[in-house]
Formats: structure tokens, sequence, C-alpha cells
């Protein structure tokens, strides 16, 4: 992107490339082609012309889309800071009201992140990770779900019936998922399609139950019709289990971290 500016001085007619462009002045590139001259008796004439080239970056882009978002949203005072890193950028919101809108899950930090995603991405094919924050509701958010992950870990474990979480969003699966694993005893796996995809914790050792949903105290349990076991060609899969399907790939601990990638 170029493009010529002219002002009373090369000072201002940088500052308005700057606006124009909607970022600093050090990440523009500056070709000053004419400056005002000085007449007689100190008088300046004309004007200054800079030739001004800027080249957005990914992060660029997703803070412009941020801003224009928060500016059609009407958050007064509204700030988007953003930090790149080795895959991305983090961006941190903030605005007059913002942090109460974010939802009991950061739902729209959420759609924010996703939308942001969508657009930097589309400047070529190489993925640009965009994560968004508010004020450390992330961090917030994190210490909530791995809590909750150890507390029913841990009722799991006493009682060997398994559990299942609330519908999640990738990144805050595998939140459970981790914090799962440090527990003995358990073992976590999502199930179902997104959105309402969970996470289930069960035992590594669960306990028999009878039908009556005691626990079986040995034996080889009831008989029907004589013969031991349930009768043939009944089916007694429940409704959860015939509605979720196999775990998918981008549940696997291994050598995934907490961000998922986007697929668009």
């Amino acid at each position: 992107m170029k493009e010529i500016f002219t002002a009373a001085s090369v000072e201002e007619a940088k500052q308005l490339a700057a606006q124009q462009f909607g970022t600093s002045e050090d990440k523009i590139t500056f070709n000053v082609l004419e400056e005002p001259k000085k007449g007689l008796f100190g008088k300046v004439k004309g004007e200054a012309k800079v030739e001004a080239e800027y080249s957005e970056t990914k992060t660029d882009i997703a803070v412009k889309y941020i801003k224009s978002v928060l500016e059609a949203m009407q958050i007064a005072n509204a700030s988007v800071v953003a930090a790149e890193n080795e895959d991305g950028a983090v961006i941190e919101i903030g605005g007059d009201g913002f942090e109460d809108m974010l939802g009991k899950k950061g739902e729209l930090l959420d759609s924010l992140q996703y939308l942001a995603s969508l657009v930097c991405n589309k400047v070529d094919k190489e993925y640009f990770r965009i994560s968004t924050d508010c004020n450390g509701f992330r961090e917030r958010r994190k210490a909530q779900l791995e809590e909750l992950a150890r507390k029913i870990a841990n009722n799991v474990k006493k009682n060997g019936r398994s559990s299942a979480l609330e519908p999640m969003n990738p990144y805050e699966r595998r939140i459970v998922h981790a914090a799962v694993s440090e527990i003995e005893g358990v073992t976590s796996q999502s199930k179902g399609e997104e959105p309402y995809r969970k996470v289930i914790i069960s035992s590594t050792n669960p306990r028999k139950f009878d039908d009556r949903g005691g626990f079986k105290r040995g034996g080889r349990g009831r008989r029907n019709g004589g013969r031991g076991g349930r009768s043939k060609g009944f089916d007694i899969t429940t409704s959860f289990e015939k509605d979720y399907k196999k775990p998918k790939p981008e549940d696997s601990m291994k050598g995934a971290g907490l961000y998922s990638k986007i697929e668009f």
C-alpha cells in the first residue's frame, strides 16, 4: 500500500499517513518528495510532500478488524493491543463495559478470536494463530476448568461412574484433558459433534452395577429364562452412547498445545 501525503510540514504529513493506515509511524516507510521552502524574512512557502508505503501484517489486519467491531458495538475508550509470539499474536482487548459483556465462558472473546482469525488468515496460506484476552480472563477461566476437572475426576474415581461435562470448545477441552491426565485412576475423552462436543471422564477401574443400579456383590448376576446375562436381541445401549461418536484426533494430548488451529 503506497500513497502520497501533503501537509504544512514533513512531520504532519507522516502523522496523516499513520492515521490513514491505522498504524504507528515506525511501521511505515517514508520517502520525502518535497519540503517547504523558506523565502524572504523566513516565510515558509509551499507544502511538504511525503510518499508513504505500508504493508499490513496479519497482526495489523486482526487488530484493525477487532477495532472496527468494537466501534460498531459503540464501545467507548476501546483498546486493542497485540503482542506477537512464535506462531501468532495475543490481542488484549478493553474498553468501557467490554469485560461485563464477555459472558460466563468468554463467548465474546471466542467470537472475536474466531472472526479475526478468519480475516487475517485470508492473506496467505501460512496459518497465523490469533488469541484474544481481556484483563486476565483466560487465565481465570483456565483455573476454574482445572478445579472443575479435578473435582469431577475425584468423584468418578470414588464411585466408578463416568461423568460428562458441559459442551466446550477445543481449547477448554484440552485444559480439562490436561488436568485429568495428572490424576491416577481416571481417564478422559471427547465425544459428540461441535458445538455440543464434551469431555467424558471415566474411571480406569469402573465398578460393575446390577440391573437396579446397585453394585454387584458377586455371582453371575440375574438370570433370564434360565440363562445368564441379558436376553438376546435386547439393546441396552443408552441414548448417550448412540448419539455420540468416536473421539477425534483434535482431543489427543500428544504434542498438542492448549490453543488449537482453526480449520476453515
